[in-house]
């Protein structure tokens, strides 16, 4: 028996001790050899976003917490646990004698891929402090730590105060799954030194503490609107000399029990220095994937935090599903169509289980909403979808799936989700394409009040979407759909070409629709153009009404009245002739300024190009006016469809001025510093033209083979892609003047580099053994290899 005490206390020493080195564990000293970079004193009243797929954080870089957003008023910031709140923020003050200062005034703000970190100098009582906190992977919970340096050379005695203020109410639309809010009271555990809360009719609750012992406790009104109350927790903290001490404090919520609550803090309180160094390496693991190297840094620093962005806009709920969310604050849950763009460079990056869990998220919740194959276009958190879906969203699905398998080569994965691509295509075109003519009515990306008859872009995505869908039946099997999916595909086009064209203004039309449609859209945009101070823009808008009035038609033609980004999704898809893509290219460089392309063409200004200042948003959220991320990465892909890398570059360049603009790490939505902070489609305009067209690498996962296709800018002589997830394979790409590496890990995979064969051009083998043939009528050097490296010398 003595002997098994003896064993037990040895067990709890052990315990005791292992607790110990956990308290005293600081996240600042883990994250001093990740990358980082430190954000603008003029953007430290501008939020930032602590990430994680359960629970995440919005707060301003200052380390305070205001009421932002307006998806739910002012509820936005904060901490989330979706489909709950648990927090409007929360208030960490020193006292020093009786001297009182509030973390909230932070001089400087740094951003890390899975953590964030704030500095305060808090000189008028002798002290320095610096916040650290990270959100670990699949918790619903934070730590916040706070390191307090004595920077005199005598001792103090510090009073530390954490104030909560709890706010457990329901996510947007709660009300239509009857998540009703009601008042929340608090208790505190004595024994633990912590602090619960629930709603008042819900089983919603939210604990915190820290791992300092507490003195005193208080309960107070919130200081925010809302049902929520605010908690307090004292604590005493003895500092020496120039010496530094840590607290940490723990936040755990749940939306399901008590129990499933007080599990996760533990979990968290015990167990956060494991959690932070697995998140650190999972980090570590995104940044190998898809490693950009190229001459302009810029966008090589952007490119691997783009990556980053990604893993924060994963949300996760499990009673209802796991997908991306569009964007921080305001758009944390899901959505079709910023999914369909996003996703496709996710699947570049190697972000897979985020492609595969959005995917079948979407597909579920459509076919249970809708039935028809139409693909939703935005649901809440707690299900409740709130759209059933544009027009454009349904084809972009079935590109999508396709673009998928060509990097998955899952036969299984095209087999589940063709039948909703099937009769999603088949809702086109019987319920939306009132006069049969192949061009769905409704409306596509632009959400303009009457812009909904037959547009550009639903016409482009539904060409796209029926070419890509005669492959996917062709690859199962089933030809005579392939053969009906191919020919409509290809009518559809040379309408498009013949229907949509405008030769006086060289670019396609904004839509097709009927004088009285196209002059009560004029009549709204000239108000819209001359309250944005465009006289250029309602000079051509009357001239276009007096041209309509003067030649009337009695059936729907034409029309280019908004100049929206959409006219380019022609090129986007690559259903633009040549002639018709390079004259279209040429005019919409008219509608850009020094950050990318006006989401509306007529929101520019005769100085566009030179004015590179902070975007100047309304006071009510909109988007009028707006440069976006999305039309510039469209722009990017159709400038490289049409062999104009450099072109491309230009645009790229232009929309990653706005990385790190106002949030360090991130880019924001509305170009250079409004909307959201963060936003899922960005990854569609870096990833895509710059694996897919700049390296040229055109997967085919299911024949175990890769093309590799270079048109770098002329300005990239050295590059370098590494770690390219395709299938069960990973390639490489390495461009070095006029040398060409290729290494992949799989040795049964055929490689094909092909490369421009010119007059004056030649290639030679220098390392593996490869087949070198000629493709006179496409113009290209064909090298072909199984080996696991290839290396060859190419002068052109």
């Amino acid at each position: 028996m003595k002997k098994q005490l003896l064993v037990f206390g040895a067990i709890l020493l052990i315990a005791a001790s292992c607790n110990k080195e956990e308290k005293q564990l600081s996240i600042a000293e883990i994250l001093k050899d990740s990358p980082s970079i430190e954000g603008k004193k003029e953007y430290l009243a501008s939020p930032y976003v602590t990430a994680g797929d359960r629970v995440y954080m919005v707060g301003q870089q200052d380390g305070s917490f205001p009421e932002l957003g307006w998806h739910i008023q002012g509820e936005m910031s904060g901490i989330w646990n979706h489909p709950i709140k648990l927090m409007d923020g929360f208030e960490i003050d020193i006292m020093v004698d009786s001297t009182l200062t509030r973390l909230n005034k932070a001089s400087k703000f740094t951003n890390f891929p899975y953590a964030n970190q704030h500095e305060f100098d808090l000189k008028e009582i002798g002290l320095s402090a610096t916040r650290s906190q990270f959100v670990p992977d699949g918790k619903q919970g934070l730590v916040v730590q706070v390191a307090i340096t004595n920077s005199e050379s005598t001792a103090k005695d510090l009073k530390i105060s954490y104030r909560a203020n709890v706010d457990l109410r329901p996510t947007w639309l709660g009300e239509r799954t009857e998540m009703n809010d009601e008042s929340d009271t608090g208790t505190y555990n004595a024994i633990e030194e912590t602090m619960t809360f629930k709603d008042g009719g819900n089983p919603w609750y939210v604990k915190f503490g820290a791992d300092v012992k507490a003195t005193t406790e208080a309960f107070m009104a919130p200081n925010y609107k809302g049902k929520g109350q605010g908690g307090l927790l004292n604590y005493e903290l003895p500092l020496g000399a120039n010496e530094t001490k840590t607290i940490s404090f723990f936040i755990a919520g749940s939306y399901q029990s008590e129990n499933d609550l007080n599990a996760t803090y533990k979990q968290i309180s015990s167990n956060y220095g494991r959690m932070i160094r697995a998140k650190k390496e999972r980090y570590e693991g995104l940044a190998r994937q898809t490693k950009l190297t190229v001459p302009d840094k810029e966008i090589e620093q952007a490119f691997e935090w783009v990556k980053y962005n990604c893993d924060w806009l994963v949300r996760s709920v499990p009673e209802v599903g796991t997908g991306i969310g569009a964007g921080i604050p305001d758009y944390p849950w899901w959505f079709g169509v910023d999914s369909e763009y996003a996703l496709q460079g996710y699947m570049a990056i190697g972000q897979r289980d985020a492609v595969y869990n959005t995917i079948k998220l979407l597909d579920s919740v459509s076919e249970a909403v809708n039935g028809n194959g139409r693909i939703i276009h935005e649901m809440s958190t707690n299900g409740a979808v709130f759209n059933p879906g544009n027009i454009n969203e349904t084809p972009q699905y079935a590109t999508l799936i396709w673009k998928i398998y060509q990097w998955n080569g899952d036969k299984e994965f095209l087999q589940k989700y063709f039948p909703t691509i099937k009769k999603g295509l088949n809702w086109l075109m019987t319920e939306k394409d009132a006069d049969g003519n192949l061009f769905p009515d409704g409306f596509g990306m632009m959400e303009i009040h009457g812009l909904d008859s037959e547009m550009i872009d639903v016409a482009a995505y539904t060409q796209k979407a029926f070419k890509d869908a005669s492959y996917i039946a062709d690859a199962l099997g089933d030809y005579k759909l392939a053969q009906e999916y191919f020919e409509k595909a290809e009518a559809i086009q040379k309408k498009i070409n013949e229907e949509f064209w405008s030769e006086e203004f060289r670019s396609y039309a904004d839509f097709i629709g009927t004088d009285e449609q196209a002059l009560h859209l004029i009549e709204d945009a000239i108000v819209r153009a001359d309250t944005l101070g465009k006289p250029w823009a309602v000079e051509e808008l009357k001239q276009t009404r007096e041209a309509i009035k003067k030649n009337p038609s009695s059936t729907a033609r034409p029309f280019v009245l908004h100049h929206n980004w959409v006219v380019n999704t022609p090129m986007e898809v690559g259903l633009a002739t040549d002639d018709k893509a390079q004259l279209a290219l040429v005019t919409a460089e008219k509608y850009v300024n020094p950050f990318g392309v006006f989401v509306t063409g007529i929101d520019r200004d005769e100085s566009a190009g030179s004015d590179d200042g902070s975007f100047k948003g309304s006071k009510i959220f909109s988007y009028t006016g707006a440069v976006m991320t999305l039309p510039t990465g469209v722009q990017i892909v159709s400038e490289n469809n049409y062999g104009r890398p450099d072109k491309a570059l230009n645009y790229l360049k232009r929309m990653t001025r706005s990385f790190s603009y106002a949030l360090p790490g991130s880019i924001y939505e509305v170009s250079p510093d409004y909307g959201m902070m963060t936003q899922a489609w960005n990854v569609y305009s870096y990833a895509v033209p710059i694996v897919e067209q700049f390296f040229g690498i055109r997967p085919d996962a299911a024949n175990k083979k890769v093309v590799i296709e270079p048109k770098l800018p002329s300005t990239w002589k050295v590059a370098a892609l590494e770690n390219v997830p395709i299938g069960d394979n990973e390639v490489s790409v390495f461009i070095s003047e006029g040398k060409i590496k290729l290494i992949q890990t799989k040795n049964d995979w055929l490689v094909e580099l092909r490369l421009p064969m010119t007059e004056d051009s030649q290639i030679n083998p220098i390392l593996g053994e490869v087949d070198i043939t000629e493709d006179s009528e496409a113009g290209v050097y064909i090298v072909k290899s199984v080996n696991a490296m290839i290396e060859v010398n190419y002068n052109n």
